[in-house]
């Protein structure tokens, strides 16, 4: 649905003179295709939901993209929208919001383009990313950590007790971790805290035999 739509609302930009440009070679809708693609390929499925590649880099050879320059800015904006659809249609979240960047390779060949997309987190955004990969966004005011299957991010872990620790807001737009009485105590960069403590951009945070990244998008 979403792809076709984008096809549909390109038409109008290669009439007329830019119908020869693209009546050979690749075909806007492509990237189109590749793009929704590599949301599929590289979603993750986290605690609350499934997560997607929000952030692109479109690579086309040099001769493709003298091709599209001229309707270049109204691609990239379609391409937006196509992720966006796609999202919706697919029930994918976002940490977020989409852009698109469109560069030259020159060692591509004409007809060939290369799609890169990668999770990125929206500007003031926190997350909590597992060794699997998979991340949780703070999104509420605090995510309890631990074995207990209400736990916002449960554990298969052992070693961690049932509520283990939390990580909450604190004041001024930070955040906290504190332990919850767990057996093993909780670590924060190989140190055992005994009282919250504020977290800064990298922290790594170990309940019992797991460790997570704490990552604040915006931080320097």
């Amino acid at each position: 649905m979403g792809l076709q739509s984008f096809e549909r609302r390109l038409e109008r930009f290669v009439e007329g003179a830019f119908a020869r440009v693209f009546r050979s070679g690749l075909q806007p809708v492509e990237i189109g295709r590749r793009l929704t693609r590599e949301m599929d390929l590289r979603r993750t499925v986290a605690p609350r939901g499934v997560l997607a590649p929000n952030s692109f880099k479109v690579l086309l050879s040099t001769s493709d993209r003298s091709k599209f320059q001229p309707i270049e800015e109204e691609l990239v904006k379609e391409l937006v929208e196509v992720a966006n659809e796609h999202a919706k249609e697919e029930g994918y979240t976002f940490l977020g919001p989409v852009s698109v960047a469109v560069a030259t390779d020159e060692s591509l060949r004409p007809g060939t383009l290369l799609v890169a997309g990668e999770i990125a987190p929206g500007q003031g955004t926190a997350t909590l990313t597992l060794p699997d990969g998979r991340r949780v966004v703070l999104d509420g005011d605090k995510v309890t950590l631990g074995r207990q299957p209400e736990c916002e991010l449960a554990l298969a872990d052992p070693n961690a007790s049932r509520r283990h620790a939390e990580v909450r807001r604190g004041p001024d737009s930070t955040w906290l971790v504190a332990d919850l009485g767990s057996t093993n105590g909780t670590k924060v960069n190989g140190l055992r805290i005994s009282a919250p403590r504020q977290l800064e951009n990298g922290d790594e945070i170990t309940v019992g035999s797991t460790t997570v990244r704490f990552e604040a998008s915006g931080a320097n």
